[in-house]
């Protein structure tokens, strides 16, 4: 079998020990193949699970996951480092590597690859998912969504929070931008045009009193990073929460 990057998977069997290096592909294997996590990052939250801790997504501790003699490692192309992949790899653990998605469809097609190859199952929240995030309609406001400040960065082409939104009716002011993650300075921010500021709780941790004060005059909507960022089962529930946020 292989990946989403096309690399050659080799399992005798169906992994029953799986250290996952990617918080969302965590809480789409914990309820969808309960009890075959035995590791995980530091910045997987959801669910809640009392299991080794292996470090950060970008920067795990590889002698920790080989401790825990993984079958099989999930890993991102976009969230981990390619050394650390090989050196897994050279220790002879597979490791299955999810592209990242650029769009709500392209995420559900890799988790459901990485469940009928690995585990010869689809789970229901991927049809329920589907469903929930089929339309696209005509956008209604258009946003500007910083992930970062010192420097500011923000969600440019081709991401798959930047499809969520605009799923949602929205039109990300710098979706035809070259780079997937510009950085902007704040001078240019506030004169993009945006109507609304998205600004989520990951990866930096905006707060209403840390990011809305740089908009002034500008309506700023806080919400949870995981639903805006996460492809996963919390997808089926995303797209109620959001739009509440939206709406508040």
């Amino acid at each position: 079998m292989r990946d989403d990057l096309g690399e050659r998977v080799r399992l005798g069997r169906q992994p029953g020990r799986v250290v996952s290096l990617v918080p969302s592909l965590t809480e789409a294997v914990a309820e969808t193949v309960p009890g075959v996590l035995a590791g995980i990052t530091d910045y997987c939250t959801h669910p809640p699970l009392e299991l080794p801790r292996i470090g950060g997504s970008k920067y795990p501790r590889v002698a920790d996951v080989l401790a825990v003699r993984p079958d099989l490692v999930l890993a991102n192309a976009e969230e981990n480092r390619q050394e650390d992949v090989a050196q897994l790899r050279a220790a002879g653990v597979p490791v299955w590597v999810t592209a990242a998605p650029a769009t709500v469809p392209a995420a559900l097609d890799s988790l459901a690859r990485l469940f009928r190859e690995v585990w010869a199952a689809e789970p229901g929240w991927l049809a329920e998912a589907r469903e929930l995030w089929q339309e696209v309609p005509e956008p209604t406001a258009t946003v500007l969504v910083p992930v970062w400040r010192r420097p500011w960065v923000v969600l440019g082409r081709d991401t798959f929070a930047g499809d969520v939104l605009r799923r949602l009716g929205f039109a990300n002011v710098y979706a035809g931008h070259p780079e997937r993650y510009p950085r902007p300075p704040l001078a240019e921010l506030l004169a993009c045009g945006a109507e609304l500021v998205v600004l989520p709780d990951e990866p930096y941790e905006f707060t209403a009193t840390d990011g809305p004060e740089a908009f002034p005059g500008r309506r700023c909507v806080l919400l949870s990073g995981r639903l805006l960022t996460w492809h996963g089962p919390s997808l089926v529930r995303a797209r109620t929460e959001l739009a509440a946020a939206f709406s508040s």
